[in-house]
């Protein structure tokens, strides 16, 4: 009687499984490794190494998978190795696919920007509807953003309401107007909101007003061209960093309310770090077609309105110097991206404890090492008003906040985190750094591990009220100290001809 093998139809359906699993472990390895290759942040003979070591896993586990294994214990074992291998690379592959997504997306700037001007009225009138104001007074800007008044106004037109229409040659004026009853509405670019506010007869004015009603207009991006360096990793540069006093989306239009340049020496592994307050008193330098004033004197954080261009063209006129980079930033982004690295760590110096910060969420910081989150980092880089320094201090602030998550993002312990940081990243922030650059930058981080150095140095002036150009009127802003604003040019300079920042001692204008 002949002897039955039933062993057959198992090892046959093991053999399709394995075959099955092979080929699938080869397509997702292959995926991965073009994925690394197209990210381009290793060096050549890295990459060939990653390639060799790919190939050599997939071919001893497919020998083992498919020669080697004859028991059941070890087909098992074989099986689930290689499914958890398979699984890494897979996980491997997405994340190398996220990175090359997120460099596309932050330096390619895409979409128009959007403006939004809005229909204010007093908090506790009557009118709750468009048409509830029509044959009423509103009050709207002679000079300033006329542009952003004539689509409101044709907006309002548009729904069939006609208002009686008073212009004011500036926001505070316009603003008592409002509050004094000699107009019912006013239109006002919500780009002017948080200037509006900080006026001391009218900080109550997000509470006392609403908006009846909202226009959004978009126009065109202008190109923002960056002046790139030679080799980006053995050439000195500069960037802008510019952030923006809001929430939410990048493309809306804004004031700079952060703005710090960061020099960067790859050579010597300096970073240096200055910082110029937003109320700054500063001649206004841009292309005429973004809007904006040529010549005119007002406060660093209005040159904003018109876009990065024109706040890096002011910065680069006061100091003489040329800006090779910006990267754009704001609230949101701020938070996301230090909630994506973990936190950051920041050391309050004795003295500068704050209990409850104006923007931390009820929260504040201590004397000695803090631990922050993302709402606490932002709160921490807005505070002003809790320091007798005012906004000296603040840009002190933020630049511990900026140091701490470059800190972060370039520990190894950033690879525990990576999926969050490229979430929070996509769309957190725009550069016209090219993606090749970044990689490169990347890439030479990965490759010499440098320890770098930062050093940091602050504008400084006197107070002063003066007529503010993109106001109309005048209100508070800094009078440059010309002895800081010499020195900064003196220090950026050394930076970037290899010196040390702290062999240059402060300037004095007067000799």
């Amino acid at each position: 009687m002949k002897k039955v093998n039933r062993k057959k139809p198992v090892n046959k359906g093991y053999r399709i499984f394995s075959i099955i699993l092979s080929i699938l472990l080869v397509l997702i390895s292959f995926f991965t490794i073009f994925e690394i290759y197209s990210m381009n942040v290793l060096t050549p003979m890295l990459t060939v190494m990653v390639i060799v070591i790919f190939i050599l896993i997939d071919a001893i586990l497919i020998l083992l998978l498919i020669f080697s294994a004859k028991k059941i214990i070890s087909k098992i074992l074989f099986s689930i190795l290689t499914i958890v291998v398979t699984v890494v690379f897979a996980l491997g592959g997405f994340y190398m696919y996220q990175a090359n997504s997120l460099l596309n997306n932050i330096t390619t700037s895409e979409g128009d920007i959007k403006n939004t001007v809005s229909l204010i009225v007093l908090d506790d009138s009557k009118y709750e509807k468009l048409k509830d104001i029509a044959g009423e007074k509103i009050g709207t800007l002679k000079s300033i953003d006329t542009y952003g008044t004539e689509q409101s106004l044709d907006d309002i037109d548009s729904e069939g309401v006609s208002v009686q229409n008073e212009k004011y040659d500036s926001i505070q004026a316009e603003v008592k107007a409002l509050y004094d009853g000699d107009v019912q509405a006013i239109v006002l670019n919500e780009t002017y909101r948080g200037t509006v506010e900080e006026i001391e007869d009218y900080s109550d004015f997000g509470s006392k007003t609403r908006v009846l009603h909202e226009t959004v207009y978009y126009t065109d991006r202008v190109e923002n061209t960056a002046k790139s360096v030679d080799d980006i990793t053995s050439h000195a540069f500069n960037i802008l960093i510019s952030g923006n006093d809001t929430y939410g989306d990048l493309s809306t239009v804004s004031r700079s309310d952060v703005n710090m340049i960061v020099t960067v020496n790859p050579q010597t592994g300096i970073i240096l770090l200055t910082s110029i307050p937003r109320d700054y008193y500063v001649e206004t330098e841009c292309d005429p077609s973004f809007g904006c004033q040529v010549g005119a004197m007002d406060k660093l954080t209005h040159t904003g309105v018109h876009g990065v261009e024109t706040t890096q063209a002011t910065l680069e006129n006061l100091l003489g110097i040329e800006i090779n980079y910006n990267f754009r930033v704001n609230f949101s982004s701020l938070v996301e991206i230090v909630d994506a690295v973990g936190g950051i760590d920041v050391t309050v110096e004795p003295g500068y404890a704050v209990p409850v910060l104006r923007h931390g969420g009820g929260r504040g910081v201590t004397e000695g090492v803090n631990h922050l989150d993302g709402e606490l980092a932002l709160g921490y880089a807005r505070e002003r008003y809790a320091y007798q320094e005012g906004d000296r201090q603040r840009v002190k602030n933020q630049q511990q906040v900026i140091m701490g998550i470059i800190d972060k993002v370039t520990s190894p312990s950033i690879i525990t985190n990576y999926s969050s940081l490229m979430n929070a990243l996509g769309g957190a922030f725009e550069t016209n750094m090219s993606t090749e650059e970044i990689q490169k930058l990347i890439q030479y981080q990965i490759s010499n591990s440098p320890n770098w150095t930062f050093v940091q140095y602050s504008l400084d002036g006197t107070g002063s009220t003066e007529m503010c150009a993109e106001l109309g009127n005048a209100a508070y802003v800094m009078i440059p100290d010309q002895n800081t604003v010499e020195t900064a040019k003196a220090k950026i300079n050394a930076v970037m001809n290899d010196e040390s920042a702290a062999s240059v001692e402060e300037v004095s204008v007067s000799g």
